[in-house]
């Protein structure tokens, strides 16, 4: 119960405590997109994609060649012989489900590499980010990308998505 009055009382606080405080918002979906060196991450993200995904399909169609060639030849083994070669085939599957989680999986290469080549671009954005919002005195900024139900409404008057642009100075690559 006091809990639930502490928290009443912090919340009932909180818009007394924000009144006065100049805020905005900013589309990081929107800046990357206009930043040139974001398309080549995209580019260079696909292809490697295309590759390990041509990789784990040829797995894939060996499998499928494997069970094929058993199926054609069960009739000319024996049970034992029939039972290793089944067994090759799962050791090929346990195989593409490694390299799948490997690859695609959660924290697999291709996130990884991901977050590798995006965090220079993203630090670059964010040092224009806390550039732009000390220089307009602003006390919170949000992301409308990064969290879309959280926001019901925005005034475009409050969009700084075209200063942290500038700041980055890409408005004249694109208008080039």
């Amino acid at each position: 119960m006091e809990k639930s009055l502490k928290l009443l009382l912090l919340l009932s606080l909180l818009p007394m405590a924000l009144m006065g405080q100049k805020m905005g918002y900013v589309d990081t979906e929107y800046i990357l997109n206009k930043h040139p060196d974001y398309k080549k991450i995209q580019d260079e993200m696909e292809a490697l994609s295309l590759e390990w995904r041509k990789e784990a399909q040829n797995l894939e169609e060996e499998i499928q060649q494997m069970y094929s060639d058993l199926q054609g030849e069960q009739v000319l083994l024996t049970d034992e012989m029939y039972q290793e070669r089944l067994e090759l085939i799962r050791e090929k599957q346990k195989e593409a489900r490694a390299f799948n989680n490997r690859i695609f999986g959660e924290n697999g290469q291709l996130y990884q590499k991901q977050s590798e080549l995006l965090q220079p671009l993203q630090s670059t954005i964010y040092d224009a980010i806390d550039r732009v919002s000390k220089r307009n005195g602003l006390a919170i900024l949000f992301d409308k990308a990064s969290s879309p139900t959280s926001i019901i409404y925005t005034d475009p008057r409050h969009d700084y998505s075209d200063f942290i642009i500038e700041e980055l100075g890409l408005e004249e690559n694109n208008q080039n």
